[in-house]
């Protein structure tokens, strides 16, 4: 995660504290290059707080982390799950220009939830969002995940999953939300393995490339087991 431990949201389900962030660091992006490098790893995933105090959201920091990792090693899968940036397609265009393989925004959950668990995001921005990633850059693999278990309907998450696919989102992650603290949102129902083995086979059913579906299921999660055709 970059850009700092302060975020400028307070989502009802996230446990990362909410207060003014600092300024970026400049040398981050070369500090993760350098994990990244020590850690011998092949498939990275860069994630962020929420940056609603600069004006582009925090792409150009992220954009300036792929190209860290890039220069250290081209052959590397970058992977970002990147906030809304309010749905600016220049803020977007940041990002992507930097040559993300796989570029995630999490939907978190359905439309009806979506104020009551989400801290200023809304639902169709973010599928704004995923669709303008796909139409600027059509070579990069976009993907979302929903949390379960805070209410959804059946019916709700089957809309979801169509609403994805009609923005062109690829890759879909479900897993069991958990209450981080007595303070954030209860968990109202825990979904059955045999449950989300179900979910799975009907976003299947529905057109994504990977889907996984499953309890322990998080955005990162085996996120290397999903290997997208790089074209770079």
């Amino acid at each position: 995660m970059i850009a700092g431990d302060r975020c400028t949201r307070a989502c009802g389900f996230c446990a990362v504290t909410t207060a003014k962030p600092f300024a970026l660091e400049k040398d981050e992006p070369q500090r993760v290059a350098e994990a990244v490098r020590r850690m011998k790893l092949k498939h990275v995933v860069i994630t962020a707080v929420a940056r609603d105090d600069l004006k582009d959201g925090g792409a150009d920091h992220f954009a300036r982390t792929i190209a860290a990792i890039r220069e250290m090693d081209p052959s590397i899968i970058v992977e970002v799950l990147v906030p809304d940036f309010h749905a600016q397609d220049w803020s977007i265009q940041i990002v992507l220009d930097a040559g993300p393989d796989i570029y995630n925004h999490n939907m978190e959950t359905v439309e009806r939830l979506t104020p009551l668990v989400r801290s200023r995001a809304k639902y169709r921005t973010s599928l704004r969002v995923l669709r303008r990633a796909k139409e600027l850059a059509p070579g990069v693999v976009s993907k979302s995940g929903v949390m379960l278990g805070l209410g959804e309907k059946e019916t709700e998450l089957f809309q979801t999953m169509d609403d994805l696919r009609e923005v062109g989102c690829e890759v879909l992650t479900m897993g069991q939300y958990l209450r981080p603290t007595p303070e954030h949102l209860p968990v109202v129902e825990y979904i059955t393995p045999e449950q989300f083995g179900y979910y799975g086979d009907i976003a299947r059913g529905k057109g994504f490339l990977y889907v996984a579906s499953g309890p322990l299921v998080r955005s990162s999660y085996h996120a290397a087991d999903f290997h997208p055709v790089v074209r770079r």
